[in-house]
């Protein structure tokens, strides 16, 4: 993989996704994109380029898949849950008089095991006979969508969960050695596939949405963008959560931070 090669990849992974990719991470660009040189039967990079500059649009989006990382778990940061738990449920239950209707968005859901957590930390509290919850998740990457879907995990993935969860919220098969999301969980999650940086057909106002890991990899400029436009589609009062390492630039002054990672839209954003 050249110089020119990177950049040319550089270039289109920040039109496309809005990524931003630094030297340092050149072999992991060659070593996912290799894979599809293979998988093509292309002999360099050069080939590879000239593919990507022609194509409809079919290899591109497995260029996308290739490059996007999809590390997660179920409750990842823990302490999100928690708050949700500890302060958000109650908030909603105490504007039941005015409204049964809650939304969340979990942008850039990957394999879906954070909207899972999502209805799981909140689905018990609001039975789906008195209460409408829906929880949208979203993703670039169209493999990880697809799995996301079945709500089917392999045993480990549910590592460090109590037996307690896995008994109400799964169901476990023992042939396969895998645990599959019980339809009472899943049916508040509706998975779709959408690029942050571009149009979303989507009418709001959620009570909390979820980007977290998702904004380490943008520049500044839309990073703030896209905090922005978070900030019109959440109710006044409404929370997002961004990843451990990820921070709300002072540029940004719609939202009041809790702490840990935890921002509150100010009610005079809306």
């Amino acid at each position: 993989m050249t110089d020119n090669n990177f950049s040319v990849i550089k270039e289109l992974v920040y039109k496309s996704s809005g990524i931003v990719l630094g030297p340092h991470k050149r072999e992991m660009v060659y070593s996912r994109l290799s894979r599809r040189l293979r998988v093509l039967k292309l002999s360099d990079f050069d080939q590879y380029c000239e593919l990507l500059a022609i194509q409809d649009g079919e290899e591109l989006s497995h260029f996308i898949n290739a490059i996007t990382t999809n590390l997660t778990s179920f409750f990842r940061e823990q302490h999100h849950f928690d708050f949700i738990e500890q302060t958000v449920i109650p908030k909603l239950l105490a504007q039941s008089k005015h409204t049964n209707r809650i939304r969340v968005w979990s942008a850039g859901c990957s394999s879906g095991e954070e909207p899972y957590s999502i209805a799981i930390t909140m689905a018990h509290a609001f039975p789906k006979s008195t209460w409408d919850l829906k929880i949208l998740a979203t993703d670039l990457d169209s493999n990880v969508l697809a799995k996301a879907t079945t709500g089917i995990y392999p045993i480990q993935s549910l590592e460090g969960l109590s037996e307690t969860v896995k008994r109400t919220n799964f169901v476990y098969n023992k042939q396969l050695d895998q645990y599959k999301i019980k339809p009472c969980i899943a049916q508040h999650i509706h998975f779709k596939r959408l690029n942050l940086l571009e149009k979303w057909p989507i009418k709001g106002k959620f009570d909390i949405i979820f980007c977290r890991n998702v904004v380490i990899y943008f520049d500044n400029e839309t990073k703030n963008n896209l905090i922005r436009r978070y900030a019109n589609l959440l109710k006044p009062g409404g929370y997002l959560f961004l990843g451990h390492s990820e921070t709300m630039s002072r540029e940004v002054s719609n939202f009041t931070p809790l702490g840990h990672t935890i921002y509150q839209l100010k009610e005079s954003s809306c």
